[in-house]
């Protein structure tokens, strides 16, 4: 990360946050126009079209319904019900061999009184749903303060659903320790440098120890029994996985890239063409304003696409 992001990013992080920043936001056009380079729609149809874009180019999907701001147990039954429908629809539309869903459980109801068992139950709603439909589902990483409840969540639906995902961020000073425990026969591990902002004591600040954090956490994802699901832009990290891999004796399909949509997409292409599984974050939803300011966040070039858009250069 540059010297421009390091200074940015807090106060950007702190924008996705505010209400008042969001309702302006949601009332200018160009904001619309350059939103769906990242969100490609509020609509599960637009969101279908998006993922049948990607597979014309070899690409998988995974679809997150955006929505991380449930402040009841109705608000977190209906983003669950929105995954049903997701599922039915890609069932319908016979995307589930190139499309999964990733559930952040905030959104299931994770911060509300009884939290824990109201997302547990949500959860396990859309698992079986995505099991029924012949897909799978990924359980999303949040801020340091939901590591431990998500992580105990997901061991959970693992008792009946054991390819249900994690996902893990190297910045955190613990990860190396938790991908050690994640990296078992049948798992499925997602590994992500992380987006929200975290006090020094529990994440790692440069952007080199990030880097050698993710790298150190990749080698023991490769290394062990399961599928590394390895999330990353940088392509510094993305030139080391392939060897990394022949060291570990897998081959591309044992393992699997994950990038962004709308971000890097020739490198998406770049890497399905040369025979490499490659994966695509595909957000839908109308609450898209805290994910697109993450994005902003993570890359200067992101933020200076922005200010162009806002000001017709």
């Amino acid at each position: 990360m540059s010297v421009l992001a390091n200074v940015l990013r807090g106060p950007l992080l702190a924008l996705a946050r505010s209400a008042g920043a969001r309702s302006l936001a949601v009332r200018l056009p160009v904001t619309a126009k350059v939103v769906r380079r990242f969100v490609p729609g509020e609509s599960v149809a637009e969101c279908l079209d998006a993922v049948r874009a990607l597979a014309a180019d070899g690409l998988q999907a995974t679809i997150d319904h955006l929505g991380e701001d449930t402040t009841s147990e109705a608000d977190a039954a209906a983003i669950r019900d929105s995954y049903l429908t997701l599922l039915t629809e890609l069932k319908n539309a016979g995307l589930t061999d190139v499309a999964e869903v990733s559930v952040k459980l905030t959104a299931l109801g994770l911060d509300l009184p009884d939290g824990p068992r109201i997302a547990l139950t949500n959860a396990w709603a859309i698992c079986a749903a995505a099991a029924a439909a012949g897909t799978t589902v990924t359980i999303d990483a949040e801020d340091h303060t939901h590591t431990d409840a998500t992580l105990g969540i997901l061991a959970e639906l693992r008792r009946d659903y054991p390819t249900t995902a994690a996902v893990v961020q190297a910045y955190l000073h613990r990860t190396l320790a938790d991908v050690t425990v994640l990296a078992d026969a049948g798992s499925r591990v997602r590994l992500c440098k992380g987006a929200y902002a975290e006090p020094r004591e529990v994440a790692h600040q440069r952007s080199e120890e990030v880097s050698a954090s993710y790298l150190a956490c990749a080698r023991v994802l490769m290394s062990g029994a399961g599928t590394p699901l390895l999330a990353t832009h940088d392509p510094e990290l993305i030139a080391e996985v392939p060897e990394m891999a022949r060291e570990a004796g897998r081959q591309p399909g044992d393992y699997e890239f994950q990038l962004l949509y709308g971000i890097r997409s020739d490198e998406q292409r770049r890497l399905a063409a040369s025979g490499e599984s490659v994966r695509v974050y595909v957000p839908y939803g109308t609450d898209w304003w805290g994910y697109f300011i993450r994005r902003l966040a993570e890359r200067p070039a992101n933020l200076a696409f922005f200010a162009r858009a806002l000001f017709g250069r």
